[in-house]
Protein backbone atom coordinates (compact mmCIF):
# COMPACT_ATOMS: atom_id res chain seq x y z
CA UNK A 1 0.00 0.00 0.00
CA UNK A 2 1.21 3.47 -0.84
CA UNK A 3 1.96 5.37 2.30
CA UNK A 4 -0.10 8.51 2.84
CA UNK A 5 1.70 9.90 5.86
CA UNK A 6 3.96 12.66 4.65
CA UNK A 7 4.36 14.79 7.76
CA UNK A 8 8.09 15.48 7.82
CA UNK A 9 10.35 15.62 10.88
CA UNK A 10 10.83 19.00 12.48
CA UNK A 11 13.17 21.40 10.74
CA UNK A 12 16.35 22.54 12.41
CA UNK A 13 14.80 25.90 13.21
CA UNK A 14 16.91 28.09 10.90
CA UNK A 15 15.15 31.28 9.87
CA UNK A 16 14.06 31.13 6.25
CA UNK A 17 14.52 33.91 3.76
CA UNK A 18 10.96 33.47 2.69
CA UNK A 19 9.56 33.19 -0.78
CA UNK A 20 7.21 36.10 -1.39
CA UNK A 21 3.66 34.83 -1.36
CA UNK A 22 2.09 35.95 -4.65
CA UNK A 23 -0.59 38.59 -4.42
CA UNK A 24 -4.10 37.28 -4.95
CA UNK A 25 -6.37 38.87 -7.52
CA UNK A 26 -8.44 40.38 -4.71
CA UNK A 27 -5.33 41.98 -3.19
CA UNK A 28 -4.31 43.41 -6.55
CA UNK A 29 -7.81 44.83 -7.02
CA UNK A 30 -7.74 46.40 -3.56
CA UNK A 31 -4.36 48.06 -4.17
CA UNK A 32 -5.54 49.36 -7.55
CA UNK A 33 -8.81 50.69 -6.11
CA UNK A 34 -7.12 53.43 -4.05
CA UNK A 35 -7.77 54.43 -0.43
CA UNK A 36 -10.90 53.32 1.49
CA UNK A 37 -14.00 55.10 0.33
CA UNK A 38 -12.64 55.59 -3.17
CA UNK A 39 -14.92 54.02 -5.76
CA UNK A 40 -13.51 52.78 -9.00
CA UNK A 41 -15.62 51.12 -11.64
CA UNK A 42 -14.14 47.88 -12.95
CA UNK A 43 -12.58 48.06 -16.37
CA UNK A 44 -14.51 46.26 -19.06
CA UNK A 45 -12.72 44.67 -21.95
CA UNK A 46 -14.94 45.29 -24.95
CA UNK A 47 -14.79 43.06 -28.03
CA UNK A 48 -12.95 44.57 -30.93
CA UNK A 49 -15.32 46.24 -33.35
CA UNK A 50 -15.03 46.38 -37.11
CA UNK A 51 -14.22 50.09 -36.82
CA UNK A 52 -10.96 49.42 -34.97
CA UNK A 53 -8.12 51.29 -36.61
CA UNK A 54 -5.74 49.56 -38.97
CA UNK A 55 -2.86 50.61 -36.73
CA UNK A 56 -4.31 48.63 -33.81
CA UNK A 57 -4.96 45.58 -36.03
CA UNK A 58 -1.38 45.75 -37.20
CA UNK A 59 -0.25 45.81 -33.56
CA UNK A 60 -1.89 42.44 -32.89
CA UNK A 61 -0.82 40.92 -36.18
CA UNK A 62 2.76 42.10 -35.77
CA UNK A 63 3.40 39.73 -32.85
CA UNK A 64 5.76 37.07 -34.24
CA UNK A 65 4.12 33.67 -34.65
CA UNK A 66 6.80 31.85 -32.67
CA UNK A 67 6.39 34.16 -29.67
CA UNK A 68 2.61 33.83 -29.80
CA UNK A 69 2.93 30.04 -29.98
CA UNK A 70 5.20 30.00 -26.92
CA UNK A 71 2.82 32.21 -24.96
CA UNK A 72 -0.16 30.05 -25.91
CA UNK A 73 1.55 26.67 -25.42
CA UNK A 74 -0.08 26.02 -21.98
CA UNK A 75 -3.53 27.26 -23.13
CA UNK A 76 -6.59 25.05 -22.85
CA UNK A 77 -9.06 24.85 -25.74
CA UNK A 78 -11.42 27.63 -24.48
CA UNK A 79 -8.47 30.02 -24.09
CA UNK A 80 -7.16 29.11 -27.53
CA UNK A 81 -10.57 29.69 -29.06
CA UNK A 82 -10.84 33.08 -27.38
CA UNK A 83 -7.33 34.11 -28.49
CA UNK A 84 -8.07 32.97 -32.04
CA UNK A 85 -10.88 35.54 -32.25
CA UNK A 86 -8.52 38.48 -31.68
CA UNK A 87 -7.54 38.76 -35.32
CA UNK A 88 -7.08 36.65 -38.42
CA UNK A 89 -3.32 36.51 -37.95
CA UNK A 90 -3.70 35.02 -34.46
CA UNK A 91 -6.27 32.54 -35.68
CA UNK A 92 -3.83 31.27 -38.30
CA UNK A 93 -0.92 31.17 -35.86
CA UNK A 94 -2.89 29.22 -33.26
CA UNK A 95 -4.28 26.63 -35.69
CA UNK A 96 -1.62 24.00 -34.75
CA UNK A 97 -2.43 24.39 -31.06
CA UNK A 98 -6.16 23.99 -31.72
CA UNK A 99 -5.33 20.78 -33.60
CA UNK A 100 -3.20 19.72 -30.63
CA UNK A 101 -6.25 20.00 -28.35
CA UNK A 102 -8.13 17.51 -30.52
CA UNK A 103 -5.18 15.13 -30.42
CA UNK A 104 -4.92 15.60 -26.67
CA UNK A 105 -8.58 14.66 -26.28
CA UNK A 106 -8.14 11.50 -28.32
CA UNK A 107 -4.99 10.64 -26.39
CA UNK A 108 -6.89 10.77 -23.11
CA UNK A 109 -9.64 8.59 -24.57
CA UNK A 110 -7.11 5.97 -25.65
CA UNK A 111 -5.26 6.15 -22.34
CA UNK A 112 -8.32 5.68 -20.15
CA UNK A 113 -10.59 3.74 -22.51
CA UNK A 114 -13.25 6.43 -22.68
CA UNK A 115 -15.51 7.81 -25.36
CA UNK A 116 -16.28 4.44 -26.91
CA UNK A 117 -12.67 3.43 -27.58
CA UNK A 118 -10.61 0.66 -26.00
CA UNK A 119 -7.67 1.52 -23.83
CA UNK A 120 -4.49 1.55 -25.92
CA UNK A 121 -1.39 3.14 -24.42
CA UNK A 122 0.52 3.12 -27.71
CA UNK A 123 -2.24 5.04 -29.51
CA UNK A 124 -2.50 7.39 -26.54
CA UNK A 125 1.22 8.13 -26.68
CA UNK A 126 1.08 8.64 -30.44
CA UNK A 127 -1.74 11.19 -30.05
CA UNK A 128 0.05 13.01 -27.23
CA UNK A 129 3.30 13.20 -29.20
CA UNK A 130 1.51 14.61 -32.24
CA UNK A 131 -0.07 17.24 -29.99
CA UNK A 132 3.32 17.99 -28.45
CA UNK A 133 4.83 18.40 -31.92
CA UNK A 134 2.23 21.10 -32.56
CA UNK A 135 3.50 23.01 -29.54
CA UNK A 136 1.03 22.12 -26.78
CA UNK A 137 2.71 21.88 -23.38
CA UNK A 138 -0.37 20.03 -22.09
CA UNK A 139 0.30 17.26 -24.61
CA UNK A 140 4.00 17.27 -23.69
CA UNK A 141 3.13 16.59 -20.04
CA UNK A 142 0.71 13.78 -20.92
CA UNK A 143 3.25 12.19 -23.26
CA UNK A 144 5.81 12.47 -20.47
CA UNK A 145 3.47 10.71 -18.07
CA UNK A 146 3.07 7.80 -20.48
CA UNK A 147 6.83 7.55 -21.01
CA UNK A 148 7.32 7.56 -17.23
CA UNK A 149 4.70 4.83 -16.84
CA UNK A 150 6.42 2.55 -19.35
CA UNK A 151 9.85 3.15 -17.80
CA UNK A 152 11.37 5.54 -20.36
CA UNK A 153 12.14 8.18 -17.77
CA UNK A 154 14.72 10.15 -19.74
CA UNK A 155 12.18 10.84 -22.48
CA UNK A 156 9.60 11.74 -19.84
CA UNK A 157 11.92 14.22 -18.15
CA UNK A 158 12.84 15.78 -21.49
CA UNK A 159 9.17 16.48 -22.19
CA UNK A 160 8.56 17.76 -18.66
CA UNK A 161 11.48 20.15 -19.05
CA UNK A 162 10.24 21.42 -22.40
CA UNK A 163 6.75 22.00 -20.99
CA UNK A 164 8.21 23.62 -17.87
CA UNK A 165 10.25 26.07 -19.91
CA UNK A 166 7.06 27.02 -21.77
CA UNK A 167 5.49 27.95 -18.43
CA UNK A 168 3.29 24.90 -17.92
CA UNK A 169 2.66 24.47 -14.14
CA UNK A 170 2.15 20.69 -14.40
CA UNK A 171 5.41 20.31 -16.31
CA UNK A 172 7.18 22.48 -13.75
CA UNK A 173 5.77 20.42 -10.88
CA UNK A 174 6.70 17.09 -12.46
CA UNK A 175 10.20 18.34 -13.22
CA UNK A 176 10.61 19.56 -9.65
CA UNK A 177 9.49 16.22 -8.22
CA UNK A 178 11.88 14.42 -10.58
CA UNK A 179 14.78 16.46 -9.19
CA UNK A 180 13.72 15.58 -5.63
CA UNK A 181 13.63 11.86 -6.45
CA UNK A 182 16.79 11.77 -8.60
CA UNK A 183 19.87 9.92 -7.35
CA UNK A 184 21.51 12.04 -6.17
CA UNK A 185 18.69 14.59 -5.78
CA UNK A 186 19.08 18.17 -6.94
CA UNK A 187 17.05 19.90 -4.25
CA UNK A 188 17.89 23.47 -5.24
CA UNK A 189 16.70 22.88 -8.81
CA UNK A 190 13.64 21.07 -7.47
CA UNK A 191 12.62 24.01 -5.30
CA UNK A 192 13.11 26.42 -8.20
CA UNK A 193 10.61 24.57 -10.39
CA UNK A 194 8.19 23.78 -7.57
CA UNK A 195 8.08 27.45 -6.67
CA UNK A 196 7.30 28.45 -10.26
CA UNK A 197 4.53 25.85 -10.46
CA UNK A 198 3.18 26.96 -7.08
CA UNK A 199 2.97 30.56 -8.23
CA UNK A 200 1.03 29.21 -11.23
CA UNK A 201 -1.55 27.68 -8.87
CA UNK A 202 -0.55 24.01 -9.10
CA UNK A 203 -1.76 22.50 -5.81
CA UNK A 204 0.52 19.46 -5.80
CA UNK A 205 3.51 21.72 -6.32
CA UNK A 206 2.33 23.95 -3.46
CA UNK A 207 2.16 20.90 -1.19
CA UNK A 208 5.59 19.64 -2.29
CA UNK A 209 7.07 23.10 -1.81
CA UNK A 210 5.58 23.09 1.69
CA UNK A 211 7.32 19.78 2.39
CA UNK A 212 10.65 21.18 1.17
CA UNK A 213 10.27 24.19 3.45
CA UNK A 214 9.22 21.94 6.34
CA UNK A 215 12.19 19.62 5.90
CA UNK A 216 14.72 22.23 4.81
CA UNK A 217 15.33 20.57 1.45
CA UNK A 218 16.89 22.97 -1.03
CA UNK A 219 15.99 25.95 1.17
CA UNK A 220 16.37 26.97 4.79
CA UNK A 221 13.54 25.35 6.73
CA UNK A 222 10.58 27.36 7.97
CA UNK A 223 7.44 25.86 9.48
CA UNK A 224 5.61 29.16 9.03
CA UNK A 225 6.34 29.31 5.31
CA UNK A 226 5.60 25.60 4.92
CA UNK A 227 2.22 26.01 6.60
CA UNK A 228 1.30 28.86 4.24
CA UNK A 229 1.86 26.65 1.23
CA UNK A 230 0.09 23.68 2.86
CA UNK A 231 -2.90 25.91 3.50
CA UNK A 232 -2.93 27.22 -0.05
CA UNK A 233 -2.78 23.66 -1.45
CA UNK A 234 -5.47 22.49 0.98
CA UNK A 235 -7.80 25.29 -0.07
CA UNK A 236 -7.17 24.22 -3.65
CA UNK A 237 -8.37 20.69 -2.82
CA UNK A 238 -5.12 18.77 -2.31
CA UNK A 239 -5.95 16.07 0.23
CA UNK A 240 -2.51 15.47 1.76
CA UNK A 241 -2.19 19.19 2.35
CA UNK A 242 -5.53 19.15 4.20
CA UNK A 243 -4.13 16.55 6.59
CA UNK A 244 -0.93 18.53 7.16
CA UNK A 245 -2.91 21.73 7.77
CA UNK A 246 -4.96 19.87 10.38
CA UNK A 247 -1.75 18.80 12.12
CA UNK A 248 -0.35 22.34 11.98
CA UNK A 249 -3.45 23.74 13.66
CA UNK A 250 -3.61 20.85 16.12
CA UNK A 251 -0.10 21.24 17.54
CA UNK A 252 0.48 24.91 16.71
CA UNK A 253 3.36 24.31 14.29
CA UNK A 254 3.51 27.02 11.64
CA UNK A 255 -0.07 28.07 12.38
CA UNK A 256 -1.62 29.29 15.62
CA UNK A 257 -3.14 26.49 17.67
CA UNK A 258 -6.82 26.27 16.76
CA UNK A 259 -8.84 23.19 17.72
CA UNK A 260 -11.83 24.16 15.57
CA UNK A 261 -9.71 24.61 12.42
CA UNK A 262 -7.77 21.42 13.15
CA UNK A 263 -10.99 19.43 13.44
CA UNK A 264 -12.45 21.04 10.28
CA UNK A 265 -9.43 20.20 8.13
CA UNK A 266 -9.03 16.70 9.61
CA UNK A 267 -12.67 15.90 8.77
CA UNK A 268 -12.25 17.37 5.30
CA UNK A 269 -9.20 15.18 4.65
CA UNK A 270 -11.03 12.15 6.05
CA UNK A 271 -14.05 12.80 3.84
CA UNK A 272 -11.71 12.93 0.84
CA UNK A 273 -10.40 9.47 1.67
CA UNK A 274 -7.15 10.12 3.56
CA UNK A 275 -6.81 7.03 5.76
CA UNK A 276 -4.70 8.59 8.51
CA UNK A 277 -7.15 11.47 8.72
CA UNK A 278 -10.00 8.97 8.98
CA UNK A 279 -8.21 7.34 11.91
CA UNK A 280 -7.50 10.67 13.63
CA UNK A 281 -11.03 11.94 13.04
CA UNK A 282 -12.46 8.68 14.35
CA UNK A 283 -10.44 9.12 17.55
CA UNK A 284 -11.77 12.66 17.88
CA UNK A 285 -15.36 11.50 17.51
CA UNK A 286 -14.75 8.78 20.10
CA UNK A 287 -13.41 11.33 22.59
CA UNK A 288 -16.54 13.42 22.01
CA UNK A 289 -18.80 10.44 22.68
CA UNK A 290 -20.12 10.00 19.11
CA UNK A 291 -19.55 6.25 19.05
CA UNK A 292 -21.39 5.28 15.85
CA UNK A 293 -19.65 7.90 13.68
CA UNK A 294 -16.35 7.06 15.34
CA UNK A 295 -16.78 3.42 14.32
CA UNK A 296 -17.61 4.45 10.74
CA UNK A 297 -14.40 6.45 10.29
CA UNK A 298 -12.28 3.89 12.12
CA UNK A 299 -13.74 1.14 9.94
CA UNK A 300 -12.89 3.15 6.81
CA UNK A 301 -9.34 3.66 8.07
CA UNK A 302 -9.08 -0.05 8.87
CA UNK A 303 -10.15 -1.01 5.35
CA UNK A 304 -7.48 1.34 4.00
CA UNK A 305 -4.79 -0.47 5.99
CA UNK A 306 -4.51 1.54 9.23
CA UNK A 307 -3.99 -1.32 11.69
CA UNK A 308 -4.09 0.92 14.77
CA UNK A 309 -7.61 1.96 13.79
CA UNK A 310 -8.77 -1.65 13.88
CA UNK A 311 -7.72 -2.07 17.53
CA UNK A 312 -9.57 1.06 18.66
CA UNK A 313 -12.62 0.20 16.58
CA UNK A 314 -12.88 -3.28 18.12
CA UNK A 315 -12.80 -1.82 21.63
CA UNK A 316 -15.62 0.63 20.79
CA UNK A 317 -17.73 -1.99 18.99
CA UNK A 318 -17.84 -4.12 22.12
CA UNK A 319 -19.58 -1.26 23.90
CA UNK A 320 -22.29 -0.76 21.26
CA UNK A 321 -25.64 -2.53 20.97
CA UNK A 322 -26.05 -4.80 17.95
CA UNK A 323 -28.33 -2.32 16.14
CA UNK A 324 -25.71 0.45 16.41
CA UNK A 325 -22.94 -1.86 15.17
CA UNK A 326 -25.01 -2.83 12.14
CA UNK A 327 -25.87 0.78 11.41
CA UNK A 328 -22.21 1.77 11.54
CA UNK A 329 -21.26 -1.01 9.10
CA UNK A 330 -24.05 0.00 6.70
CA UNK A 331 -22.81 3.60 6.76
CA UNK A 332 -19.23 2.44 6.13
CA UNK A 333 -20.35 0.20 3.24
CA UNK A 334 -22.26 3.04 1.57
CA UNK A 335 -19.57 5.67 2.14
CA UNK A 336 -17.94 7.31 -0.88
CA UNK A 337 -15.12 9.81 -0.72
CA UNK A 338 -15.83 13.34 -1.85
CA UNK A 339 -13.14 12.94 -4.54
CA UNK A 340 -14.80 9.80 -5.92
CA UNK A 341 -18.29 11.29 -5.73
CA UNK A 342 -17.25 14.32 -7.78
CA UNK A 343 -16.25 12.25 -10.83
Amino acid sequence: MKQQGTWPPRSDGHRFRSFPMPETRLERRKSAAGPPGHSQRPRRIEPRSSSTSKVEDHGFAALPFDILARIAAPFTLPNLQAASLVCKSWSEALQPLREAMLLLRWGKRFKHGRGGVKSDLNKALDSFLKGAARGSSLAMVDAGLVYWEIGEKEKAVGLYRKAAELGDPAGQCNLGIYYLQAKPPNETEAVKWLFRASIGGHVRAQYQLGLCLHQGRGVEGSLQEAAKWYLRAARGGYVRAMYNVALCYSVGDGLSHNHHQARKWMKRAADHGHSKAQYEHGLGLFSEGDMVKAVVYLELATRAGETAAAHVKNVIVQQLPVSSRERAMVLADSWRSISASSH
